[in-house]
């Protein structure tokens, strides 16, 4: 494991915990260095975003083909759901290796491509991620949230969603995007 990096049960999928340097005029935290990431083998970063969601909101579950994200948490705390789709075009008989885990203030998860993530906001909460594409909508692909074959154990079955993520497709229906995608039809 790279130095300060965590496994989260997905491979590639590392997290870890900033270091807070504070005193009585506040804090100091650095969000992400080269250094931290470059060892991962991932592409550089090239995009920046902040996310804020409500308590209750659900976001996901996403996912991209060509683009690797990392994800810093400014405020608050969420449980953040992977799925490992790597193999799911090569295998028929195919059920998505799964991780679910709190991330809260000052923790940070890096998603390798083909790997969907979402996350439940158990709290108010400010997410930064780094992306190594800059966005165009090209590679934005998605599931149903609460799809059974991801067997995904959110903490409600009734949280806040966007019209986009009601309407994402089942898993098997994404995968056979996928598939179609890398056989060019």
């Amino acid at each position: 494991m790279t130095e300060g990096w965590t496994a989260t049960g997905i491979d590639g999928a590392v997290r870890r915990r900033l270091v807070v340097h504070g005193d009585d005029r506040g804090s100091f935290t650095e969000l992400w260095r080269a250094s931290w990431t470059a060892p991962l083998g991932r592409q550089p970063f090239v995009q920046s975003n902040v996310s804020r969601s409500n308590a209750g909101v659900l976001r996901g579950m996403h996912f991209h083909l060509r683009q690797s994200d990392l994800w810093i948490v400014l405020a608050g705390r969420a449980l953040v759901a992977l799925a490992d789709l790597r193999d799911a075009t090569e295998h028929p008989s195919w059920n998505p290796r799964t991780a679910l885990f709190e991330l809260g203030a000052d923790e940070a998860v890096v998603i390798p491509e083909r790997v969907a993530h979402g996350f439940f906001a158990t709290e108010d909460l400010v997410l930064v991620y780094l992306v190594t594409n800059e966005f165009d909508g090209t590679d934005e692909h998605a599931f149903a949230w609460d799809d059974p074959l991801a067997a995904i154990m959110w903490p409600t079955d009734r949280p806040t969603l966007s019209a986009k993520d009601r309407a994402n497709p089942s898993l098997r229906d994404a995968v056979r995007g996928l598939q179609a995608h890398r056989s060019g039809a």
